[in-house]
């Protein structure tokens, strides 16, 4: 299943950031890999060859950054081993450099808490505490097969990290996928929880129980704030079914459909109002997006895309479905000769993350759809 969904992606970087930013998107040792462009040519054909260069990008991008940062951060390492592992029947094994990284990071105590402007309790670095349980659950569930104690461990400080409103606060400006909302954030926390192999059917502690029946009633009476939260409810659905409504569903399900472009994509910045993307947008972004020449009229993205691909087919929606496959052909036809799906950061346009995460969910829909490799 994924999550994925960020987002808010997309435009911007102003004038004079291919000329001024850095050369290298990654960068350790024998490993150099551009910043994405534009103007990065498209793949003559998308085949196994492709699907290879693709997975490598991903494998030496998040290797580069751990050795470099030996940080879980969400545009790179944290959605690196929180979708990676779900591709292991296609790609091989993710980086086990990943996974001894993600262990040794694994705090032995709490930060002191902060209160936010609205007068909620949270804790700086708490979406690290997610990406960091989350994606050793997934390495659990789809490499090995069983819940390791590393994993638990992460699972118990994730909770621990938990905000005063029963989700996770996101404090700062939305700058990628993945990270929008509050509600998106503890989307991510209940992922870990379900997907950790049989971890929260032998749950016994009864304050991380009550912890997670506040994060439970948090993501079901959290109305969503645009349409994006609207498609998560597909994500809650596959996740904790009760939590989300047969009405809820329909509605999000045929609201995906109404926002598929002519071309069968889908785009990131028509699922909300840029002002309504989160309780932090500050002016200098709102316009710097609505300074995008198609600010008017957003085209189609290979994230969106992506998502859109994953959140029909986990709500039963056949591969075979003609709408699927026009969204899946213009996925193939994106991709670049690098391997990677080019897709415009928001406004730290000097690194362009947000391909990393658009070749991680484009990867993933491709592969619910049986096409990596074809």
């Amino acid at each position: 299943m994924i999550i994925r969904p960020f987002l808010l992606l997309l435009s911007l970087a102003v004038a004079g950031n291919a000329l001024a930013g850095p050369a290298f998107q990654y960068q350790s040792g024998d490993i150099q890999i551009p910043v994405p462009t534009a103007g990065e040519p498209k793949v003559k054909a998308f085949s196994a060859d492709s699907v290879r260069a693709a997975a490598k990008y991903l494998d030496d991008g998040a290797v580069a950054w751990t050795r470099e940062k030996s940080c879980v951060a969400c545009h790179t390492t944290g959605v690196y081993m929180l979708e990676r592992p779900f591709l292991t029947p296609q790609l091989g094994k993710p980086s086990g450099e990943l996974l001894a990284d993600f262990i040794k990071t694994i705090p032995d105590k709490l930060p002191e808490p902060k209160t936010s402007p609205g007068g909620i309790a949270y804790y700086a670095q708490a979406d690290r505490s997610i990406w960091r349980a989350a994606g050793l659950a997934e390495w659990d569930k789809h490499v090995t097969g069983k819940l390791s104690e590393p994993t638990q461990r992460a699972l118990r400080d994730m909770l621990l990290h938990q905000s005063g409103h029963g989700g996770y606060l996101q404090p700062g400006e939305v700058e990628i996928p993945y990270v929008t909302t509050d509600f998106e954030l503890t989307l991510h926390a209940a992922r870990a929880l379900v997907d950790a192999p049989g971890w929260l059917a032998a749950l016994k502690d009864e304050d991380l129980l009550h912890r997670v029946d506040r994060m439970k009633a948090f993501l079901r009476d959290t109305p969503p704030r645009n349409d994006y939260e609207r498609a998560l409810r597909l994500d809650l659905a596959a996740l904790m079914p009760e939590l989300a409504p047969q009405e809820q569903r329909d509605s999000a399900i045929a609201m995906l459909w109404q926002k598929q472009l002519p071309d069968g994509g889908w785009s990131t910045r028509r699922m909300s109002d840029i002002r309504n993307w989160s309780d932090h947008m500050t002016d200098k972004v709102i316009q710097l997006v609505e300074s995008q020449p198609d600010a008017a009229s957003p085209g189609s993205d290979p994230y969106m895309t992506g998502l859109a691909i994953v959140l029909l087919r986990e709500s039963g929606v056949p591969a075979e479905d003609g709408r699927i496959q026009r969204g899946i052909a213009w996925l193939k036809g994106e991709q670049r000769a690098s391997g990677r799906w080019w897709m415009q950061s928001l406004y730290r346009g000097n690194y362009q993350f947000s391909t990393y995460i658009a070749t991680c969910q484009a990867l993933k829909a491709l592969a619910m759809c049986g096409q990596l490799g074809q």
